[in-house]
């Protein structure tokens, strides 16, 4: 018996143009973000993702479908070799669940365009390894920090420009007071001051870090130490000089200069804070010239309310952690635990010895 003619009756898959693949690359993108969004996921969370891809993809040259472990291996282990340890971590998770995307949502439809089957170039022999810790910080101590207060207030009066310069000032005045992030700061509105709540007053943080990107957690801060004082000296003589419309909904705490289209005042960013306090340190505090960020205030906040006896599960509150271990090291350099413990140790074998003698 003859055999018969076994025809494939599968469609030939078509040679896709690179206008396609470009197309694909483009809405797979896309789609990527908004299932990182339907996931409850903080828009920086997913910017910085974006921007991690879009780092390897600028070195690749090529769709990242198209990475495998040989790639992974070169770019982990020379590109970023000298890289710090939480850039390698964080562009390895964002690979990987760029990767899980693929495999989970597009592999037939990847396959059907190119050929090509998404398996992740990261595995158990290439994918970077630590934890993305914070790095030890040890803030000022009082007294720099009432040095840099106490000079760069003095020179407000001779400043260019009054307002901007006092604004920049309270901001880091006040993030020194109550531990708030300065992203947390640059969002807080007028009517985010509640004096009327606790014993000091307190500010409703309505943009606090999430954990794990999950998106922006309230709190409650209070006015603690002199914020109070601080800010009805600032609403009343410095803001009305920034904006002027005390009830427009949504009027920031600390305004920029420029304003929007309808005339209102915009808000001031991160990098205005930033340099402003910079540029404070060179000249009141030049011990810390280039290493005073608005985060080692934070810092500095947590370590002077734990030497004033604050305990930590208050101040993991007002810093708004989701875990006491990461208040810890925000206070561990002031903590004499085994200090403490090598002292008892003496002193036991103190009173062993006088007992033989």
């Amino acid at each position: 018996m003859a055999l018969a003619l076994v025809r494939d009756l599968r469609d030939v898959r078509p040679v896709a143009t690179a206008e396609a693949v470009a197309e694909f690359e483009v809405d797979l993108m896309a789609g990527f973000v908004l299932a990182r969004a339907s996931a409850g996921l903080s828009d920086s969370t997913i910017r910085g993702d974006v921007s991690h891809l879009d780092l390897m993809r600028e070195w690749f040259g090529r769709p990242l479908w198209e990475m495998a472990p040989a790639d992974a291996d070169v770019y982990f282990g020379k590109v970023l070799r000298g890289a710090a340890g939480g850039t390698r971590l964080a562009r390895a998770a964002a690979l990987s669940v760029y990767f899980e995307f693929l495999e989970l949502r597009h592999q037939a439809e990847l396959h059907a365009l190119t050929g090509i089957v998404a398996v992740c170039p990261l595995d158990e022999l290439n994918r970077p390894r630590g934890r993305k810790d914070a790095r030890l910080r040890i803030p000022p101590s009082e007294a720099e920090m009432t040095g840099l207060f106490t000079g760069w207030g003095q020179a407000l009066g001779s400043a260019r420009k009054f307002a901007p310069a006092a604004r920049t000032y309270a901001a880091a005045r006040l993030m020194a007071d109550t531990g708030l992030r300065a992203n947390e700061t640059c969002r807080l509105d007028l009517a985010d001051v509640r004096w009327e709540l606790g014993r000091f007053g307190k500010l409703h943080v309505r943009y606090g870090k999430g954990s794990y990107g999950s998106g922006p957690r309230e709190r409650m801060v209070p006015l603690l130490g002199g914020a109070a004082e601080l800010l009805r000296w600032y609403i009343q003589d410095v803001w009305g000089q920034l904006d002027r419309d005390h009830a427009r909904p949504g009027a920031p705490l600390f305004a920029a200069e420029r304003r929007d289209i309808d005339g209102s005042a915009r808000r001031v960013g991160y990098e205005t804070l930033r340099a402003g306090l910079a540029e404070a340190a060179a000249s009141y505090l030049p011990g810390w010239a280039g290493r005073l960020t608005p985060h080692v205030l934070r810092h500095y906040c947590a370590s002077q309310l734990y030497l004033n006896n604050m305990d930590l599960i208050s101040i993991q509150e007002l810093l708004g952690h989701s875990w006491v271990a990461t208040t810890m090291r925000y206070v561990h350099v002031h903590r004499t635990r085994i200090e403490d413990a090598w002292l008892a140790g003496q002193s036991r074998a103190a009173e062993r010895l006088k007992g033989l003698a």
